[in-house]
């Protein structure tokens, strides 16, 4: 049942099938290079500046994000977006409204205001949703200096929307919020993330 309903979705997805491919064989060989397995894979290109949604081999949702405008790395206080593979260690705000601002992973009643042409925000705000990411790579992206999960690294809404599909966050993925919140439900803590 899921195999048919993915290849019905990979079907409206827009990507043909060597693109899809592509994308496919590079995740399986830096999965299997890591020797992780698993059916479901969140991938991010950078390069691309896409987030792909994979179940059993198959590429069902493709979304437009944000990732650093510093460029990639894992170095504390650098606001690079880390690189390697990661997993979902913890979700946050089930309950927030879309567009609402969290602090410290809390929403305190604040609505953002949503731009859809280049302005930047006043503040980098993070809305909707929070997946917080775990480095699963020591020396990479886990351990002093170079930890994701110590440097608040996520996958999260932005108020920027507009300035989305190039690099524009301060190290974290940022997403569409009504996105997020659709991605957040659908991914179970402890999912994999492999961001290159």
């Amino acid at each position: 049942m899921l195999r048919t309903i993915a290849v019905i979705i990979i079907s409206l997805s827009g990507l043909n099938a060597t693109a899809q491919n592509s994308i496919i064989e590079r995740v399986n060989n830096y999965l299997n290079s890591k020797n992780a397995f698993a059916d479901e894979v969140i991938y991010v290109s950078i390069k691309k500046q896409k987030l792909y949604h994979i179940l059993l081999d198959r590429i069902i949702k493709e979304y437009t994000i944000s990732s650093s405008v510093h460029g990639a790395g894992s170095m504390a206080g650098s606001n690079k977006t880390p690189t390697g593979l990661h997993s979902i260690k913890e979700k946050y705000g089930e309950k927030t409204p879309l567009n609402g601002i969290m602090i410290a992973r809390v929403f305190h009643g604040n609505i953002a205001t949503i731009y859809n042409d280049e302005t930047k925000s006043k503040t980098d705000d993070i809305t909707s949703r929070i997946l917080w990411l775990e480095g699963l790579e020591k020396g990479s992206n886990k351990g002093k200096g170079i930890d994701s999960y110590n440097r608040y690294i996520y996958i999260h809404g932005t108020s920027e929307e507009g300035r989305l599909g190039k690099p524009a966050s301060h190290g974290c993925i940022r997403m569409k919020n009504k996105e997020v919140i659709d991605l957040y439900k659908l991914l179970e803590v402890g999912t994999l993330v492999l961001i290159l």
